[in-house]
């Protein structure tokens, strides 16, 4: 049972979240229709492939909903072979070749929804599929993505006095070719629901622009042996925080009750250790992958630090054969809820005492 030592407003409960699963189809993600009384901003796919030796691709394109208040991303693209091949980069050059499509072709063909750049657009032309079963994503010269859905999509939504939140996710497991190499990873397509002109990461956002997030991931796993684990969660103060699990036995989990606490790098934004607890007694930690830090969004847009790496369950010892743990935490919302920083220089030196070692 929760407890409420401070009485909110009317119409304002404290950041409380509601999350389920949701059946995916191209209907459903071509419908253009309100939620909640909240308009349709845009589907952002993006996600990790990885090739043989390791070397990680990280894309992210905005598909802009008609009418919608766009936020400064349009196409991004990244590659830990871009500059010293230290950690993900953003690829000026392959990210401007590319058509930059603010507002995109789109139809619905069956059940399968699409989305295209325009005929004549300057930079090289994409495309991009997905229906309750399949996904592909071309983008002309640069890399060729296909795959299936991953168990069931997911969403979570977020009233609020003034604006509100809907997301929905859907993940898929892909494999193509980027820069020629063949690659192996998972792609998200979520969408967002916000009040008129929100833009997420930008304006009216509930969460950002309030400062209220600690954690937020998206993640999946498949392992050597054809198991998986895959999910979504935040963490942040007040009441938020919402996670949603599912693996190969069809087993759907959702739950509000989560905690979390990070550790940043001293003087970085980027994670040296994170966690999360479910219901109390489920510990999650994340694994960074050394070259996961997305260095070129610190100072820009999105204005979260953006990290990819692996997270499993405590204790779980599953050799994985392919991952994505895109997500991001923000050092000057603190460490875990409701612990703040004292002050910008000493955020990212916390400890990690407060959620415990549960098995």
């Amino acid at each position: 049972m929760k407890n409420f030592t401070n009485v909110p407003e009317r119409a304002d409960f404290d950041y409380q979240c509601l999350v389920g699963p949701q059946q995916v189809t191209g209907a459903g993600l071509a419908d253009l229709r309100d939620h909640f009384g909240l308009k349709l901003t845009k589907h952002m796919p993006f996600g990790c492939v990885r090739d043989a030796e390791g070397a990680i691709y990280a894309m992210v394109r905005a598909l802009n909903a008609p009418g919608s208040s766009p936020n400064p991303t349009k196409f991004i693209y990244q590659s830990t072979r871009s500059g010293d091949g230290g950690q993900l980069r953003i690829d000026r050059e392959r990210s401007a070749a590319q058509a930059p499509t603010m507002f995109p072709q789109r139809w619905l063909d069956g059940d399968t929804a699409g989305w295209a750049s325009h005929d004549g657009e300057p930079g090289n032309p994409w495309r991009l599929t997905a229906s309750g079963t399949r996904f592909t994503w071309q983008e002309e010269g640069l890399f060729a993505l296909e795959g299936r859905l991953l168990g069931k999509g997911m969403q979570w939504y977020l009233p609020g006095r003034d604006w509100g939140t809907f997301y929905v996710s859907q993940l898929y497991d892909v494999a193509g070719t980027c820069e020629g190499r063949p690659v192996k990873g998972f792609i998200a397509l979520d969408q967002a629901w916000m009040a008129e002109g929100g833009a997420i990461h930008f304006q009216k956002d509930l969460v950002v622009n309030h400062g209220m997030h600690v954690i937020w991931w998206t993640f999946a796993t498949v392992y050597t042996d054809g198991t998986w684990d895959a999910g979504s969660f935040m963490v942040g103060h007040g009441k938020l925080g919402y996670a949603i699990f599912q693996n190969e036995k069809g087993q759907v989990r959702c739950t509000t009750d989560i905690e979390g606490e990070v550790l940043h790098k001293p003087g970085s934004y980027f994670v040296e250790r994170a966690q999360i607890v479910l219901d109390g007694v489920e510990t999650w930690e994340f694994v960074p992958d050394p070259q996961g830090e997305m260095i070129d969004f610190v100072g820009g847009f999105p204005i979260t630090a953006q990290q990819e790496g692996r997270w499993r369950r405590r204790g779980d010892t599953r050799e994985p054969d392919r991952s994505v743990g895109w997500g991001e935490t923000d050092r000057r919302n603190g460490s875990a809820r409701d612990v703040r920083p004292a002050a910008p220089d000493e955020a990212g030196q916390e400890s990690m005492a407060a959620t415990g070692e549960q098995a």
